[in-house]
């Protein structure tokens, strides 16, 4: 059987380049896809991809899911750079979660064991 060796889900956005500087300012290493309007960020090994979406074409938001050391450290430092946070709260399946909403409407679901 093939190995699966990591994901990168495609987050449509409006606009690639205010996306990008978006997630800059959220810690993610960012470049733009020279020849298309795409673009990619990356922290701690995390990969997503920014795929602009025409604003004539309706279009799915995304939703992803980040497992991280601390919930409340990532919640803290994206509310400092003016990011809309929801949470992080306890869960009765024992994360203690929260949800980053970005311009587009995406959401990064992120969290932590409880403790």
């Amino acid at each position: 059987m093939a190995r699966v060796e990591r994901v990168a889900p495609i987050l449509g956005v409006r606009d690639v380049g205010a996306a990008i500087a978006y997630y800059g300012r959220l810690g993610f290493s960012t470049r733009k896809y020279d020849g298309a309007d795409y673009g990619f960020a990356t922290r701690d090994g995390i990969e997503i991809h920014l795929g602009g979406v025409p604003s004539d074409q309706e279009w799915t938001r995304t939703t992803a899911y980040f497992y991280v050391d601390d919930a409340d450290q990532l919640a803290a430092e994206w509310r400092g750079v003016g990011a809309e946070v929801h949470g992080p709260e306890d869960t009765e399946w024992g994360q203690h979660e929260a949800a980053l909403v970005d311009p587009d409407g995406n959401v990064i679901r992120f969290g932590s064991p409880m403790q």
